[in-house]
């Protein structure tokens, strides 16, 4: 039976600086406190649609995601080295597969555990991302490949599409707790997205904040199982004026989620993918 509703939801929108400079954010900031970014947060009542039953609605170059439904073989993701040896060519080949990519580089990976109370959101405490974004920019794409393929290999890469691609799954348990928002690429305007710089310990880097916009158009699938994942467009080097470059999104406070639900628990993958076109 196909079951599609909607839940009203608080997210977490950006509000420019007040003195006009450019917004900033530290990757190690507790997104919960109003430390460690220049910018204010906008919290805004938003309804976001359960796409259980109807999954096929959305996809990649349409809306900017897709969900997919697929057991996975590796599924233990306590190690770094063995996700790297294990999990990384599963999720080559799956991608490859979905996409049709030629190639398919991953460049990191992030637990997120969700841990109520604590402040600590350093490399190895992750917790979900409270605030609409998008996690790349135009230059901070070309920047990855750049920093993670052969220099030799960069300038005919940057030739083809490529995009920026997350992998993004649930661990051990539905994800009923905090979950996943994404935003249809259909219903944001560009002018919806500024350019903010994520400060490393040791570079900087570039992401996308997120104003609000009355006409965004929310989705996620409720209870999404360990064998049940998230394609996320971060960035798509076509530029066709109908296919969808990038997606916002943020983890929810979900108000439906059972009573006694556990905690969330998810895996991110960061993949380049590249095509022959």
């Amino acid at each position: 039976m196909t079951v599609s509703n909607s839940v009203p939801a608080e997210l977490i929108y950006f509000s420019p600086p007040a003195d006009g400079s450019k917004p900033w954010l530290d990757i190690n900031a507790d997104l919960r406190s109003d430390t460690g970014r220049n910018w204010e947060k906008e919290v805004r009542r938003v309804e976001i649609e359960n796409l259980r039953g109807k999954e096929d609605s959305v996809s990649l170059d349409t809306t900017g995601f897709g969900f997919f439904k697929r057991p996975q073989k590796y599924t233990s993701f306590k190690d770094d080295a063995e996700i790297e040896a294990e999990y990384y060519p599963e999720s080559i080949a799956l991608v490859k597969e979905l996409t049709g990519a030629s190639k398919v580089v991953p460049f990191d990976h992030t637990i997120r555990r969700h841990r109520p109370g604590e402040a600590d959101d350093g490399p190895t405490k992750r917790q979900p991302v409270p605030y609409v974004h998008v996690d790349q920019t135009t230059e901070s794409s070309v920047a990855r490949v750049k920093r993670h393929l052969p220099e030799s290999e960069v300038p005919e890469l940057l030739k083809r599409r490529f995009q920026i691609i997350n992998l993004w799954r649930p661990i051990g348990r539905p994800a009923w707790d905090w979950p996943l928002a994404l935003c249809d690429y259909r219903s944001i305007d560009r002018t919806d997205l500024v350019p903010t710089t994520l400060r490393y310990p040791d570079h900087e880097g570039e992401t996308l904040s997120v104003r609000y916009n009355p006409n965004h158009k929310w989705k996620y699938v409720r209870g999404m199982e360990p064998g049940e994942f998230v394609l996320i467009k971060c960035f798509d080097s076509r530029k066709d004026g109908d296919t969808a470059i990038l997606t916002p999104h943020t983890a929810f406070d979900d108000p439906s989620k059972p009573e006694g639900a556990p905690l969330r628990e998810s895996i991110e993958l960061r993949l380049l993918v590249f095509y022959d076109e």
